[in-house]
């Protein structure tokens, strides 16, 4: 039991804790420093200048060694300063290789059979949310890595085969391969140790090559700011001295005798663009590369200064398991010496590790079994390895530099030419939650909202700070639409944000009501913006796909359909309806501390009601997406004429009507006056739009439920949802029923349309056939279904039962429903006898040095559970971490 300080505080729980109270935003000391570098730059579109807006091709993975970025950086391992002027990474070679590896190779979208792809394997091993502790590893095989193979090889395959990753090409087998470990410790927010550990897993001994690298992101050359910072050689012949305008001075020793070499972060033109090009520097960014890999003994600058550095640690032979460590100790200049002569480096690194093995002992529940527990701090790791810097001003992007040639002019067309055109306010020096670090090296805003719940139970103002900011004026569009993804901001996912922004507020202890009123207040243009784009003609149904579910359906749902036709569907308005009950919940809460706020709950309440009434009968001209011999919703295509014709496919989209559900607070009646006479009135006088509040008994009292799905309708929906024939897999919810293994098709205007039960990779080339909705399960609909359980559990569902699975004549309540849904989606992390978690990839190998590490995919097969799409997404998927802290 802790005491109070004498203030009347209790004092913070961990040592870590401590530091995120002096630390809440990341301009603060110990969140200035942090693995901010991402993954991936190349390839993104903020380093596009291209014609045809095709960012892969404009910039691909072999330019990246010769090019300099224009607005970040990437690499292994990388940490930067919050504004990413300075960045250390870390390059190996293993004397094979045609090139130094210093980030993470993979397939563009068009050379992967089922779009991009990363070709390695490297895990988040631990993080602290200051960054005072982290650790990463990367799996670096011995033999010449096989760019070349895996490139033609997943050209030649096509969408029905599987891709062709790095284990298939039998480069690791017999563990021929170096695991080189990263470790980050702060000594304090400007004393930074990094130790990276190369262990030999393979039979024979092999040679290996340790570079840390230090380097400045390139400003000077876009003819904005001439302005050029240095790196030197320090007398000691181990330390490099770094001078920034900006940041002041740091140094970064390394301990031993490597060899320190220097060159320019500049682009080396001349093996792009010809011998003739005019070349900035003699010598350029690739001079390290060409020095260790080609031995070019005059390619580094011998007056040992520059803007990129490495100290390059030279092994000829580690034996077989043994390891090899290196250390470096960056301090800025005021902090002393560095290594012994200041707190001893391996003391600074041990206690660093202690007090994040406290940290989570506080964050994770006690009752939590040690593989459950693994698995969330796994995630957590995952989630703040991948809080990255995004630089994108659109405005000065579309403009181009000084400096630089021109941008052509199609890059001010409407896309897909160009991009983002009608975003120039937009201009972003943030540290932002990624989905991942390579395959989605950029923000998107409804990936960030699952982000942030589960970032919650490790720093809550990050969260609420990263939910704010996708709000602010130079994020949010003046319509008060919210950017969705770098790709096209324009695209509209769905309206999460809200339910994002209460779940935090929960997590955090349900006290920062100036949270809530911040991103409430913004929440309202967002929600006006929604009913004004999909809700023209004011009849409380919304229109098209802003679903995010990409080929969820027989059309794209994110293009218009031709000829007048307009495509009804139950999930837009769901969505709708869910976000309405969301602004509610908050709205009540705000007017709960300040009556104030009781109008805008009315407001809340009425728009809802109007929704419901209108999904009632959801549809025009006689037609209802609602089909009750069937007991499902269904996409209904209407003609201008009135003439329809309804696709009777089960898919995520028929079931998201359940997320739209809340229950009213019990204190409601008694706290907010206004609101209980308002709803009264309407029970009075427009009893017709009360039917979506469920009364039922509840402690002696009553209980209000609001929901979209009457309860004869959400019997018949969970019996479909339940059916292990249909939607209910070993391992959650399926996006298309199993029904269609054999496939469903329609003739639409003489036109065939097919769509088939997909359990896996897609097989159509929608959305660069990286993604699949027609089968497969994915966490962030699981998730949202799963809290809708709870709350019918705790609200009109409370004795309600079902048959779980469907026609098992087992019945099973809507806690022990939701509980199910939970464990199954936990089960894909969780280690089998075969030494196998079912939600790894297939191509994972197996065995004591592949059983530590689970995987993060971005969905899973809606069979066999194995992980889909990118491996690293410890975004939404490190959403198993939230369902493992807050289980029953």
């Amino acid at each position: 039991m802790t005491s109070a300080n004498v203030s009347g505080e209790q004092p913070p729980r961990t040592a870590e804790h401590g530091r995120l109270a002096e630390a809440p935003a990341d301009t603060d000391p110990w969140k200035v420093w942090g693995p901010y570098v991402s993954g991936r730059q190349w390839g993104t579109v903020r380093e596009d200048y291209s014609a045809d807006g095709n960012a892969w091709d404009y910039f691909p993975f072999d330019h990246a060694h010769l090019r300099a970025y224009r607005w970040g950086e990437d690499g292994l391992a990388g940490l930067c300063d919050r504004y990413g002027f300075l960045n250390l990474g870390l390059a190996l070679w293993n004397g094979r290789d045609d090139r130094l590896k210093e980030r993470i190779f993979g397939l563009t979208n068009a050379q992967g059979n089922h779009g991009e792809d990363a070709k390695e394997y490297w895990w988040a091993l631990d993080a602290t949310p200051t960054h005072s502790f982290g650790q990463w590893l990367y799996r670096y095989p011995q033999q010449a890595f096989p760019y070349a193979e895996l490139v033609a090889e997943n050209g030649r395959r096509g969408r029905g085969d599987e891709e062709y990753e790095l284990s298939d090409t039998g480069i690791l087998e017999g563990d021929r391969f170096f695991d080189v470990q990263v470790t980050h410790a702060k000594g304090s927010p400007t004393d930074i140790c990094v130790e990276v550990t190369a262990t030999n897993h393979g039979p024979d001994a092999a040679p290996l090559d340790l570079l840390p690298q230090l380097w400045f992101r390139n400003t000077w050359s876009w003819g904005r700011d001439a302005r050029t910072p240095t790196l030197t050689l320090a007398e000691d012949g181990r330390t490099v001295v770094a001078e920034h305008g900006y940041l002041g001075r740091y140094r970064v020793t390394a301990e031993g005798s490597p060899r320190v070499l220097f060159c320019d972060n500049e682009t080396n033109v001349h093996p792009l663009y010809g011998d003739d090009a005019p070349q900035a520097t003699a010598y350029p960014k690739d001079a390290i590369h060409r020095a260790v890999v080609h031995g070019q003994a005059d390619a580094a600058n011998p007056e040992n200064s520059g803007t990129k550095a490495a100290f390059w640690y030279h092994f000829d032979a580690v034996p077989s398991g043994e390891s090899v460590t290196v250390r470096l100790r960056m301090r800025n200049d005021n902090d002393g010496e560095p290594f012994e002569q200041a707190t001893p480096f391996a003391q600074v690194v041990e206690t660093r590790r202690r007090e994040a093995d406290e940290f989570y002992a506080a964050v994770i529940p006690g009752s939590v079994s040690e593989e459950d527990r693994h698995v969330a701090r796994r995630a957590f790791a995952g989630l703040l390895w991948g809080k990255q810097l995004y630089r994108y001003d659109v405005s000065r992007w579309l403009e181009g530099d000084p400096a630089q040639p021109t941008p052509p002019p199609q890059r001010l067309a409407r896309q897909p030419e160009g991009r983002n055109t009608s975003w120039q306010h937009l201009a972003l020096t943030d540290i932002i939650s990624m989905p991942d670090e390579w395959e989605y090296p950029w923000f998107a805003t409804w990936d960030l909202a699952f982000h942030c719940v589960a970032l919650a139970h490790l720093d809550p103002e990050f969260a609420k700070e990263q939910l704010v900011l996708m709000c602010r004026e130079w994020a949010m569009a003046p319509s008060g639409q919210l950017p969705a993804y770098e790709w096209n901001f324009s695209d509209a996912n769905p309206p999460v944000h809200a339910w994002a922004a209460w779940q935090v507020y929960q997590i955090d202890g349900a006290q920062d009501q100036s949270f809530l009123i911040r991103v409430f207040t913004k929440l309202l243009l967002n929600f006006a913006w929604w009913v004004n784009r999909k809700d023209a003609d004011g009849s409380n149904l919304f229109e098209g796909g802003f679903l995010g579910m990409d080929n969820i359906g027989l059309f794209d749902r994110s293009e218009p359909l031709p000829h007048g036709q307009r495509l009804e569907q139950s999930d837009a308005t769901s969505w709708m309806g869910f976000f309405c009950l969301s602004m509610l919940r908050m709205a009540i809460e705000l007017a709960r501390h300040d009556v104030a706020w009781d109008s805008s709950a009315t407001k809340f309440l009425e728009h809802f009601l109007g929704i419901a009434e209108a999904m009632e009968q959801f549809g025009s001209h006689d037609v209802s997406v609602w089909d009750e011999d069937d007991g499902f919703y269904y996409d209904v295509l209407v003609q201008p004429d009135g003439n329809f014709q309804q696709f009777k496919v089960r898919s995520m989209v028929g079931l998201l009507p359940l997320m739209a559900v809340a229950v009213a607070p019990p204190w409601v009646e008694s706290e907010l006056p206004d609101f209980t006479a308002r709803l009264q009135w309407l029970r009075e006088r427009r009893p017709h739009l009360t039917d979506a509040i469920i009364t039922t008994g509840h402690r002696g009292g009553q209980q209000h439920t609001l929901s979209l799905v009457d309860p004869s309708r959400l019997g018949r929906l969970l019996t479909r949802m339940l059916d292990e024939g249909e939607f209910l897999s070993p391992h959650g919810l399926r996006s298309v029923s199993a029904a269609y293994r054999d496939g469903y098709t329609a003739q639409v205007d003489g036109t065939t349309l097919s769509l088939a039960y997909t359990p896996g990779e897609s097989d159509s080339g929608l959305f660069g056939g990286n993604s699949n909705w027609r089968g497969p399960v994915w966490f962030p609909v699981n998730i949202l279904l799963l809290d809708a359980l709870r709350t019918y559990a705790s609200g009109a569902g409370e004795g309600f039962v079902r048959e779980l699975p469907t026609g098992s004549a087992r019945e099973r309540s809507m806690a022990q429903i939701a509980r199910d849904l939970e464990q199954r989606l936990v089960d894909l992390f969780r280690l089998g006898p075969d030494g196998r978690r079912p939600g790894d990839p297939r191509h994972v190998p197996t065995g004591p040095l592949w059983a530590p590490h689970p995987t993060f995919s971005e969905y899973f097969h809606g069979d066999t559970g194995a992980g889909l799409g990118a491996s690293h997404q410890t975004g939404w998927t490190a959403m198993v971490a939230h369902l493992i802290c807050t289980a029953d």
